[in-house]
């Protein structure tokens, strides 16, 4: 299969990037920095349910200023998963914790999708940072959102998939048709070339996932949990980048949201559903680059 070539390519080439793997969390953990080393600005990015780390690159292209640290998830991309363990929420936040205190003790965390999940929860039980991003938070269950029907069909079908045989089980995750689906549903945009190229991602890199259980077990913990029960406990600065179009959370919940942070910042992003990290990466960095700037760690 060709890649599509990516409309961020010429920006992201510019950004210099190193591969690494450290033990964090129960597993050898693989994870990328992007940026100068010396950068004043470090950002720990946590990618969303059936991602790798490649999802966030397009916001890195667009903030190159940042030194970007990356990991992929445990039983996604290049990490495997965490040994005897159930990949519930508590596995996720041992994981990241562990993870920032190896590699980026002290960066901004980021958590796009699922990823804000498991950052706020990390963050609320203590995990040390001094400000967090949400980009398209879960902010509210994901069976009460704009297209629950949507989430009701995933239920049965990551629960279809664990009930059949083992072969046949990964198949149907590994279902180039399904995967056309979901990225069909969540992509906003009308620009012909960026959704080959959304879609194209998918294809790519939606089935990278090491195993079923552990997959089912990482979409129980998706729609089980949103950054509402972990938002009252954080006192760190944090800012919310939403969509006016997303179909998980509805902009209204996010609004909500927002409310329950200690200190908050919401950037409502419009033209764009919940895939702002491909459809509206330079918007999104922009945000993260005025919310980190008073600090004064963010660079000119």
């Amino acid at each position: 299969m060709v890649p599509v070539p990516s409309p961020y390519a010429d920006l992201l080439d510019r950004v210099p990037s190193e591969r690494h793997e450290v033990e964090a969390g129960g597993t050898r953990t693989a994870y990328w920095e992007y940026g100068a080393s010396d950068a004043p600005l470090a950002i720990l990015a946590v990618h969303g349910f059936r991602g790798d780390h490649h999802g966030l690159e397009p916001v890195v292209a667009h903030l190159p200023q940042a030194r970007w640290i990356m990991p992929d998830l445990p039983g996604f991309g290049e990490t495997p998963p965490v040994a005897d363990r159930t990949h519930d929420l508590d596995t996720y936040v041992d994981w990241l914790t562990s993870f920032a205190r190896e590699v980026a003790p002290g960066a901004v965390v980021l958590g796009h999708s699922f990823g804000s999940i498991v950052a706020s929860a990390a963050v609320a039980r203590g995990l040390a940072a001094p400000r967090l991003v949400l980009v398209n938070p879960i902010g509210a269950p994901a069976l009460e959102g704009p297209r629950g029907i949507l989430t009701r069909l995933a239920v049965i079908y990551y629960g279809a998939s664990a009930r059949l045989p083992h072969r046949l089980g990964t198949w149907l995750l590994r279902s180039r048709l399904i995967v056309r689906v979901m990225s069909v549903a969540m992509a906003k945009t009308r620009d012909a070339r960026l959704r080959r190229w959304i879609h194209d991602q998918h294809d790519r890199f939606f089935s990278d996932f090491s195993d079923r259980d552990t997959l089912r077990d990482a979409f129980v913990t998706s729609v089980s949990h949103d950054v509402r029960e972990s938002a009252g406990r954080i006192r760190q600065p944090t800012l919310l980048v939403a969509a006016m179009q997303d179909d998980i959370t509805p902009i209204d919940a996010e609004r909500e949201l927002a409310a329950l942070f200690a200190d908050s910042s919401l950037v409502e992003i419009d033209g764009v559903g919940h895939l702002i990290h491909y459809e509206k990466p330079a918007e999104a960095a922009a945000a993260i680059r005025d919310f980190l700037s008073p600090s004064g760690a963010s660079p000119d």
